[in-house]
């Protein structure tokens, strides 16, 4: 059985991100000028949605950061396959 993990520590999420030929975006378009970064996305190697904007690394944390959010992923499947399953979740729930 695969389970979950949640965690906050930017160097696991980044990790488990570049692990799996991911790069930090955002969703185009909702951005809200200095305000608001984005919607925080994970764009993968073989990824085409056209909606996705590259961030770097300290954007991405900085609006992890501003918007209290965890990160809630799998690290293998029931099948022990590398998982690409991830969620941002709020810290509160």
């Amino acid at each position: 059985m695969s389970s979950s993990k949640i965690t906050t520590d930017h160097k696991v999420i980044r990790s488990w991100i570049e692990e799996r030929k991911g790069v930090p975006s955002v969703v185009a378009g909702t951005e809200n000028n200095q305000e608001e970064s984005g919607l925080l996305r994970i764009s993968f190697s073989d990824d085409n949605r056209n909606n996705l904007r590259k961030t770097d690394w300290d954007t991405f944390f900085k609006t992890f950061e501003e918007k209290k959010l965890a990160f809630l992923y799998q690290d293998e499947t029931k099948e022990h396959k590398e998982s690409r399953f991830f969620k941002f979740i709020s810290r509160d729930s």
